[in-house]
């Protein structure tokens, strides 16, 4: 989460705010389904790049066996890829590697408590902060649809957090992961992050950081790393989204579009965790919610981002700023490296729906805010369900 200070904290990557994608808590389906981890094994997989946006990126200069080669560390503003149209992201195998999770930060971007406005908006009193409860091994067991987001920026590599969606056009083969905005792109002064990778259950056994340093990637990554071969996230995170004053944060949300590093025996995600969760778009007014979980890997301290937490609270509102729609709010001490993971309620059906994800909260680590799901959001995840629909 993004944040505002003395009150938010930046959810940027792992060294901000991990609290990306979040899944819902345990159920008896996933417990009763739950599949074996895949064997990691060589494979073929590769993100193919379509002429046009190869002639493109000729246009910045971006020869893409260059940047298969460390071009990627050029962040040179030209070279910054900024447009919707211009997200690329080709698979670099094992660049992934324990140590480079282990040591992704979040970058701290502090906003300031004035620029929360409830003069207009509606703003509820601040809630009371609940404390963040740790997620017993096996992580899968208990939020199969919750991992890590990992990607690279100009400050370094960072990480969010990330949830497994169901995909309208692939029933029960989804390959859509739900996360923040600002985890995928920087906003109105930036463009695409690069290297954006998802690992579901991440360190999956809840090992101690002290045995991670020994860990193999396998250890790390059960069901495998994936490659995120096309994002997006809303207009407006492109155009407002910032790092103070918590800009853009109503429209912070994003999807992505994997495809495994190493191959899975042509089984998609949602088949490989064993569940996907679905997405509401017309959640109920916050009087109706009961409660809403949230899930991520809070790297901030006193976290690290090794393991996975959970805060759950009946949500009240939050309006940034008057003219825009109004977010969610849920008392919680996670911090940074919690952005973009998924809160979780009860959908229309009475089944766990994903309604919201971390997008900003207090530096002070006492509530996180999230935004409401409307027609922005669903256009988005419309776009990229049906960008693959055929395929």
């Amino acid at each position: 989460m993004r944040p505002i200070r003395p009150l938010l904290a930046a959810a940027s990557a792992v060294a901000a705010l991990t609290l990306t994608a979040t899944a819902c808590g345990p159920t008896e389906e996933n417990a009763q389904n739950k599949p074996s981890a895949p064997a990691s094994q060589p494979g073929t997989d590769k993100i193919e790049i379509p002429q046009d946006l190869k002639d493109r990126l000729k246009e910045h200069g971006i020869d893409m066996d260059k940047w298969r080669g460390g071009e990627w560390k050029n962040w040179d503003r030209e070279k910054w890829l900024r447009e919707a149209k211009d997200y690329v992201n080709p698979i670099i195998e094992d660049l992934w590697d324990p140590d480079r999770m282990r040591d992704a930060e979040r970058p701290d971007k502090p906003v300031k408590e004035e620029d929360i406005s409830g003069d207009e908006g509606v703003t509820d009193p601040t809630p009371l902060p609940v404390r963040a409860k740790s997620v017993k091994a096996q992580y899968h067991d208990k939020a199969a649809e919750a991992g890590k987001v990992f990607f690279d920026g100009p400050e370094g590599s960072m990480v969010c957090s990330a949830t497994v969606i169901q995909d309208p056009a692939h029933p029960g083969k989804s390959n859509m992961v739900w996360t923040a905005g600002h985890c995928v792109h920087a906003g109105k002064k930036g463009g695409w992050y690069r290297n954006i990778v998802f690992v579901p259950s991440y360190n999956d056994g809840a090992k101690p950081t002290a045995e991670l340093k020994q860990a193999t990637r396998e250890q790390i990554a059960p069901y495998g790393v994936w490659w995120g071969d096309w994002a997006k996230t809303s207009e407006q995170w492109i155009s407002q989204g910032g790092s103070r004053g918590g800009q853009g944060a109503p429209y912070d949300f994003a999807v992505i579009h994997v495809t495994p590093e190493k191959g899975s025996g042509g089984k998609s995600l949602e088949e490989t965790v064993g569940s996907a969760l679905p997405v509401e778009f017309n959640a109920p007014a916050v009087p109706k919610i009961a409660s809403m979980t949230a899930t991520g890997y809070p790297a901030a301290p006193p976290y690290d981002g090794e393991k996975m937490f959970q805060c759950k609270d009946k949500p009240g509102r939050l309006t940034i700023k008057a003219a825009q729609p109004t977010m969610y709010r849920i008392g919680c001490t996670m911090t940074g490296g919690a952005s973009g993971g998924g809160w979780v309620a009860t959908g229309q059906d009475g089944k766990p729906a994903l309604v919201s994800n971390t997008s900003i909260g207090p530096v002070t680590a006492g509530w996180l805010a999230g935004p409401r799901l409307g027609k922005e959001a669903q256009a988005v995840y419309d776009a990229v369900s049906q960008k693959y629909a055929k395929q």
